[in-house]
C-alpha cells in the first residue's frame, strides 16, 4: 500500500547500500549475475520515489574498492552490466532532469567505461532535478586519505596554512563536495554495517536496515524507510528538550 508523504519530514539526501543481489539469485538457483540484473528495477524505483517525494540527492553504492576481490568473472559481468544499464537509462534520466555524478577511483576502471561515465555527467550537468550520485570503485577510507593527501600538498606548496583546515574545509576535499551529507542511509540484505561507505559523511546520518534483498526492495519498503526517518529526533549532540524548544 502506497503511503502519503504530504505531512512527513523528507530527507534531503538518501544513500543506499544495495546488498543481497547474489543471495537473491542463489536462492532461485540462478547465476549471481541474474541478481545484479534484477536489482536494476529497484534502482529505477528508488530514483522514481526520490523524485516523487522531494529527495534532492540519491547516492547509491554500485561497486566498492573491496568488490575487486570478488571472482574476476563476476567483476567482469558487473562492469558489463553497469555499462549496459548506463547506456539504456541515460536518455530517460536526462529527460527527467536527473543530474548524474560519479564518485570513486576512475583510474581503476576501463577507459571505455570512464568515457561513458564522463559523457553522462557532461550531458546532465545542467539538470536541476534529482542529483544521482553513483559510487563506483569507491571506498570511504580511500576518500579520506586522498582528501588528506590533497591538503598536505596544498600546505607544502604554501597555498593554505594547517590552521585553516577545519571540518568544512576538509569536507570540500571529499568525493561528495558541494553536496549535503546523507540524512538517511538505507541498507538492504540484513547486514547492519556501513561497509566503508561515505565514512566521513555518515557521521550523523540516520541508519535504516532491512532484511529485504535488494531486488525485492519495493515502494513500500522505501516508504517505511522514509517514515522511520521522519519519526526520529535528530539531536546532533543536544538534549531532546533543546531540540523540542528549537522546533517550536
Amino acid at each position: 500500500m502506497r503511503r502519503s508523504f504530504a505531512l512527513v519530514r523528507i530527507p534531503q539526501h538518501v544513500a543506499i547500500i544495495m546488498d543481497g543481489n547474489g543471495r537473491w539469485a542463489q536462492r532461485r538457483g540462478l547465476p549471481r549475475a541474474a541478481g545484479h540484473r534484477a536489482g536494476l528495477k529497484s534502482v529505477r524505483m528508488s530514483i522514481e520515489r526520490c523524485t516523487a517525494v522531494g529527495v534532492k540527492v540519491l547516492t547509491i553504492f554500485a561497486f566498492s574498492t573491496e568488490n575487486w576481490r570478488r571472482p574476476q568473472s563476476e567483476v567482469g559481468l558487473l562492469m558489463s552490466l553497469f555499462l549496459e544499464a548506463l547506456d539504456a537509462e541515460i536518455d530517460e534520466l536526462a529527460s527527467k532532469g536527473v543530474c548524474i555524478r560519479f564518485v570513486g577511483a576512475r583510474s581503476h576502471l576501463a577507459p571505455g567505461l570512464v568515457a561513458r561515465m564522463s559523457a553522462a555527467e557532461e550531458r546532465t550537468r545542467a539538470n536541476s532535478g534529482l542529483t544521482l550520485v553513483i559510487a563506483m570503485a569507491y571506498g570511504g577510507r580511500r576518500d579520506i586519505v586522498e582528501a588528506a593527501q590533497r591538503l598536505a600538498v596544498a600546505v607544502r606548496a604554501g597555498t593554505i596554512q594547517p590552521e585553516q583546515i577545519d571540518e568544512v574545509y576538509f569536507s570540500e576535499q571529499l568525493a561528495l563536495r558541494g553536496l549535503p551529507d546523507p540524512d538517511l542511509l538505507i541498507r538492504t540484505g540484513g547486514d547492519h554495517r556501513v561497509s566503508n561507505f561515505l565514512l566521513w559523511n555518515l557521521a550523523y546520518t540516520e541508519l535504516w536496515f532491512t532484511e529485504q534483498l535488494w531486488p525485492d526492495f519495493s515502494p513500500d519498503d522505501f516508504a517505511s524507510a522514509i517514515t522511520a526517518f521522519a519519526e526520529r529526533q535528530r539531536r546532533y549532540g543536544q538534549t531532546s528538550a533543546q531540540v523540542s524548544d528549537t522546533a517550536c
